[in-house]
């Protein structure tokens, strides 16, 4: 799926600049769901970016997984605006559905009450660990309703959604509807046998209903044509796989109301007080609503795109863009997927006393580190592990010996007196091997000047950690480099080796300042101290200014000779036992009630 602007006259300027972008590429033409009037673009000098993470359900206290897709929409949205592109970043709370009502009544509360005060601490925490929302979504909001009234109206006038009567299995757990080839045998802790997801798990009942049936059925060759059209559509490819097997099966149409006897907690179905609209219907339209749907939609929703666990791919990839696909509007850019987190190898349960609190890992950790962790250790592709003991392994090693490590040797006073970014010396470090440069200088200069690229690939595909890797592999070229070259050796009396020790430094601090820019959207406040350090100021941050090493190619270098940041202490602090022993106490705690 390509952006909307292909299709616009080139009297845009913006628009013509946003179609020589390089992560654009050729492909093929967008259907006629998908192509955008020039009327309906905003065009505006700068470039329009949206990035959704899934709105999270209030029946519980944020998890780990849940910063994580919100770490991995920040780290996107961060890189949009470091790349000068106008983006939007929208997260928030899901509060209708059985779930919620059942929830609220086991705690004696009112449904909004409830729902407000646990979506305050999802609030709270993407607040601790820097998540830089431009928008937080409730799905109790008035113009949340407004949307979903608009967006419900829209597929009945087409005559998408009927009257029908639905009898099948149902997960109150999921909010899901499920065929029987979803739905396995298991034995419950008592010994029963009952019927579960085999997707989730979770327990299913059999349901039978009057109920609103949206036609999905109807879309199942155009989602083929779309996907297949689109390689890139879904992201990582293997959920693009998945995606196109559940495809080869016929897709029966979709229940999209619960009756109102047994749901209340919901929005009504407009026209029909005894329904309630179905919550994933209700939830993803949050997508809309915070493009300003139904009026003012079409710049953000042009360029819209979704990062989302892989137990909500179907509701992402199928049934969501078979609704658009009905109300006649652009299919996402792109739908990135992650996986899930374990602990020390299980699967997180309260039941296990394993949950990982994420608040309290950011405070253990700083919330730098913790974000760095989850992008640095997470692979889209596979489920990952977490242990304290890995987050301090990870940290200690990159952020405290590597990065840290180069950055306090290199701005010492013993080889820095003047606190200056001192002056490169083409003698020293010719263009062609014969000054003092060996070979392997040479190999990391060129591997440094082609990192922005390599890190901007991995981004715009979600594989944060091949980027992080990329880096970290050119800090540790770097340390070797100053290593070999030893300059507290030099003799600064000698005019020649002054010169060289100057221009050690000077590629030295070039290599970090493109290290700190890179990592802005991975540790946003371990970045700024980085750049502030060396007198990087914030105009000068930006993806267009990173230009490595300007003065080996003969231009001019902006920072040559500018006085240095003040010392702040150390980049990062080394983290110890106690940062894991802490949580011990805890453990055994539990494990006395137990007896």
């Amino acid at each position: 799926m390509r952006f909307p602007s292909l299709f616009v006259t080139r009297s845009c300027e913006a628009v013509h600049r946003l179609r020589q972008s390089s992560f654009l590429s050729p492909g093929s033409a967008l259907s006629r769901h998908q192509r955008v009037s020039v009327s309906s673009l905003l065009c505006t000098e700068e470039r329009s970016y949206y990035i959704t993470t899934p709105i999270f359900y209030v029946n519980a206290s944020p998890h780990l997984g849940h910063l994580y897709s919100a770490v991995i929409a920040d780290c996107l949205h961060r890189y949009k605006l470091l790349q000068g592109f106008n983006s939007k970043f929208a997260t928030g709370t899901d509060e209708h559905g059985l779930k919620i009502q059942q929830a609220a009544e086991a705690a004696g509360k009112d449904p909004l009450a409830f729902c407000t005060d646990v979506s305050e601490r999802f609030k709270h925490l993407f607040s601790s660990c820097d998540i830089s929302h431009t928008d937080y979504i409730r799905t109790t909001e008035p113009r949340h309703r407004r949307a979903v009234e608009h967006f419900w109206s829209v597929l009945w006038d087409k005559g998408l959604i009927y009257k029908g009567h639905y009898e099948g299995w149902y997960s109150t757990q999921d909010e899901s509807f499920l065929t029987p080839s979803q739905v396995g045998d298991a034995v419950d802790s008592s010994g029963k046998e009952i019927k579960v997801s085999l997707e989730s798990g979770h327990k299913v009942e059999w349901m039978t209903e009057e109920n609103y049936m949206f036609r999905l059925s109807a879309f199942r060759s155009q989602l083929l044509d779309w996907l297949r059209g689109n390689p890139r559509a879904v992201q990582p490819e293997c959920f693009h796989q998945f995606v196109l097997q559940w495809l080869q099966h016929d897709l029966p149409d979709l229940s999209v109301s619960r009756q109102r006897s047994r749901l209340q907690w919901g929005i009504p179905v407009p026209g029909d007080p005894e329904q309630t609209i179905y919550v994933w219907l209700d939830a993803l339209v949050n997508y809309l609503t915070v493009a300003g749907y139904p009026e003012k939609h079409n710049q953000w929703w042009n360029v819209v795109h979704h990062v989302v666990g892989k137990d909500i791919l179907r509701f992402h990839a199928i049934y969501w863009p078979a609704f658009l696909l009905g109300a006649g509007l652009p299919l996402p850019q792109t739908i990135y997927v992650h996986s899930h987190w374990t602990a020390e190898g299980k699967k997180m349960s309260k039941s296990l006393g394993n949950v990982v609190d994420p608040l309290q890992r950011s405070q253990m950790f700083t919330t730098d580190g913790i974000r760095y962790f989850l992008l640095r250790q997470g692979v889209p592709d596979s489920d990952c592990d977490y242990t304290d003991r890995k987050v301090v392994k990870v940290l200690n090693a990159e952020l405290v010996d590597s990065l840290g490590g180069l950055l306090n040797r290199c701005t010492a006073p013993g080889l820095n007196p003047a606190q200056v970014y001192p002056s490169f010396c083409p003698q020293s470090f010719p263009r062609e091997q014969g000054g003092r440069a060996v070979v392997e200088d040479y190999c990391m200069l060129a591997a440094v000047k082609d990192l922005p690229a390599v890190v901007e690939q991995h981004y715009e595909s979600l594989h944060v950690y091949k980027a992080l890797e990329a880096i970290a592999t050119c800090v540790r070229q770097t340390n070797r480099f100053v290593q070999r070259h030893a300059p507290w050796k030099l003799d600064k009396r000698d005019i020649k080796d002054q010169r060289w020790l100057d221009t050690i430094i000077h590629v030295s601090f070039e290599c970090l300042r493109i290290y700190g820019t890179l990592l802005q959207p991975i540790v946003p406040e371990l970045s700024n101290k980085l750049l502030s350090r060396l007198g990087v100021q914030p105009g000068e941050r930006s993806w267009a200014a990173l230009n490595f090493l300007p003065s080996y190619r003969g231009m001019e270098c902006p920072f040559e000779g500018r006085a240095l940041g003040p010392d702040s202490g150390v980049l990062f602090s080394r983290l110890g036992s106690q940062n894991v022993d802490q949580q011990k106490p805890n453990k055994a705690k539990k494990a006395a009630k137990k007896k």
